[in-house]
């Protein structure tokens, strides 16, 4: 028995296009969220973006990170394909949560990376889990995606609970003088296919 339960469903017109919006909630008593365009069920494996929650970057436009950037690009993308996903799941700061994400930007003020603030706060460079991802995919019908990642270990995640990944695609964008440290040790501490000079 699954663990998600469908709370709502609605259209969501977008500047990209129309979507049909639905949440989902987890057991812990979060809410996630899809957004689909067109029938997945019918394509051969759609576009698919699953995207953790990032306030700062998502809604108050920061350029700390590159998130509301690929969060963007995954929207237009899906957009002009005409069909596919992006999955928004409930883990602000890599699964520390916002005011720790905050506590973590404080040390990057101070000279820390991303990575090194998130073990001074007591915690792993990322604590996601893609579980739940796994679990949206299999409600939505969906066991073979194109995948829009950087992230090494969300692909293996997502492929090692039964999920076929016929294409990884891409998602870079958003750099600028702001993010430049946190490109740098997401690629270079944490494995992320990034292209960076």
């Amino acid at each position: 028995m699954s663990v998600l339960q469908r709370i709502a469903e609605a259209r969501l017109p977008t500047p990209f296009a129309e979507f049909r919006v639905q949440v989902f909630g987890s057991a812990d008593g979060k809410e996630h969220v899809v957004m689909a365009l067109g029938d997945l069920e019918t394509g051969d494996a759609p576009l698919v973006r699953i995207h953790s929650e990032c306030l700062t970057g998502d809604a108050l436009f920061s350029l700390r990170c590159d998130c509301g950037f690929q969060l963007e690009a995954a929207l237009a993308a899906i957009a002009k394909a005409g069909c596919g996903a992006v999955l928004y799941l409930k883990q602000e700061g890599r699964g520390i949560g916002l005011g720790n994400k905050i506590r973590a930007y404080a040390l990057q003020d101070q000279g820390s990376d991303t990575v090194e603030a998130n073990h001074q706060l007591g915690f792993p460079a990322d604590a996601r889990e893609y579980d739940l991802a796994v679990q949206l995919l299999k409600e939505l019908g969906l066991a073979r995606i194109r995948l829009m990642t950087n992230n090494p270990r969300k692909h293996d995640a997502l492929v090692r609970d039964g999920i076929e990944i016929v294409e990884r695609v891409p998602l870079q964008s958003g750099r600028n003088p702001h993010n430049e440290a946190y490109l740098r040790a997401k690629a270079d501490k944490l494995g992320h296919w990034l292209t960076l000079p």
